[in-house]
């Protein structure tokens, strides 16, 4: 039995989230937040601590600058997530500025001790880490060199993968990382990364554009409508549950812990969305990424009353 259900491997930042502003400001004008919280942040933290509420045995690597460890340690420690798998770096912690409005959000991001990541990912010692985990996911994009060097040894391993490489346009427009969505067996972009991979706004062109390149299942995160996939020929769409929407910042890394966990479990990719759906959603009714995300029995309450009722 591997000591790990989850390893997740990503970017980690310290979040300033900035929520409750009536409009977004013109060039040299100044607005009021309503809201402001600060949060540990980036997709691996948000993913691994959405896991880590259902219950799942979560790794965490990657890199943070050495003043913030007792942070990042007592916090990280609520959510039931270790940092043995995190390095520290003398060069800071990246930081990201959130200005979230009620149905979308702009981020400012200085990535610091991020940079490391590719050369901390040829590390022997940490690829072993990932490896001993039953699934990897990588919030973040990888170099297709470095993929093609670490997804056969993870596959070796018996691990599944998923990758979600966030708003990457150098990443999604270069046909060599078609390569590395094809390898692994979950990519989760959303309806904006789905345009810059296809170049086509529409759902039905990226599932075209899946199909085409030989994806054996596609995933589509549609924020406030819902989700869409694609397995075995079947298409699948979910609404998400109504919430009243506060913050939108890590609702698609919750999206992807719902996920993850539901195919742990080996749910069908369709019925998986509905647990997706449900950790995005609620995870956007608190500022922050971490506040809202929900715990078994919140998720499957919220399931029975919005799909099966």
């Amino acid at each position: 039995m591997k000591p790990w259900d989850v390893a997740v491997v990503g970017e980690i930042f310290a979040d300033h989230v900035f929520t409750g502003f009536p409009r977004w400001p013109r060039p040299g004008e100044e607005v009021v937040a309503e809201g402001y919280v600060r949060e540990l942040g980036g997709g691996s933290v948000n993913t691994a601590c959405g896991l880590a509420r259902l219950g799942r045995r979560v790794r965490l690597v990657g890199l943070i600058g050495d003043a913030d460890f007792d942070w990042f340690e007592h916090r990280l420690s609520e959510f039931g997530v270790g940092v043995g798998g995190i390095r520290l770096e003398a060069d800071g912690t990246g930081i990201t500025v959130s200005v979230s409005m009620r149905d979308d959000r702009t981020f400012f991001t200085y990535p610091g001790a991020n940079r490391g990541l590719p050369e901390l990912l040829t590390v022997p010692a940490v690829i072993a880490d990932l490896a001993a985990a039953r699934h990897v996911h990588f919030a973040m994009p990888l170099s297709r060199e470095l993929a093609a060097a670490i997804l056969p040894v993870l596959r070796a391993a018996g691990c599944t993968t998923s990758i979600d490489v966030g708003h990457t346009p150098s990443w999604l427009q270069d046909f060599d990382n078609v390569a590395t969505c094809r390898e692994v067996d979950l990519f989760l972009p959303n309806a904006a990364e789905a345009t810059l991979v296809c170049g086509d706004a529409s759902a039905e062109a990226y599932i075209a554009w899946a199909a085409g390149h030989g994806l054996a299942r596609t995933v589509l995160k549609r924020g406030a409508q819902g989700a869409l996939c694609v397995a075995d020929g079947t298409l699948n769409s979910v609404p998400p549950p109504p919430v009243d929407a506060v913050d939108t910042t890590g609702a698609g890394d919750a999206f992807n812990a719902g996920l993850i966990d539901a195919w742990l479990d080996g749910e069908p990719l369709g019925l998986a969305l509905e647990r997706a759906c449900i950790c995005g959603a609620l995870c956007s009714t608190a500022p922050g990424a971490l506040a809202a995300l929900p715990h078994s029995p919140q998720l499957r309450t919220l399931r029975e009353r919005t799909y099966r009722s």
